[in-house]
């Protein structure tokens, strides 16, 4: 059974920072491409960014330069180093897993006000 923890979320003031974690458990970690996605209210759900198996990495431009994105194959885990976090940051943050198939965890939210 394919499990995909994320956690690490919570309520920050603009400016600071934020490391979200997923765990993964059931898959092959290190061959898979990892991914963290958000959505915030009344909008669809948008790339962030991702890392490949070989440690490729990919932004949207909306966090380049302030998100970045890793991974520990000894651990299973994906991380999200999120700094300047902004109030349009807000928004509930899955991990994704992707080869030939595609696996979600349950989301985290983050909040970014003062």
């Amino acid at each position: 059974q394919v499990q995909l923890v994320e956690s690490g979320g919570g309520l920050v003031q603009p400016g600071g920072s934020l490391r979200l974690s997923c765990a993964a458990s059931g898959i092959r970690f290190s061959i898979y491409s990892m991914a963290w996605y958000r959505q915030a209210p009344g909008k669809q759900r948008e790339l962030v960014a991702i890392i490949g198996s070989g440690g490729s990495t990919n932004y949207a431009d909306s966090v380049k330069g302030r998100f970045t994105i890793s991974r520990d194959n000894a651990k299973n885990t994906v991380y999200l180093q999120m700094n300047s976090l902004k109030s349009e940051d807000t928004a509930v943050y899955y991990c994704n897993a992707r080869l030939h198939d595609s696996y979600w965890g349950q989301g985290t939210q983050v909040t970014v006000s003062s």
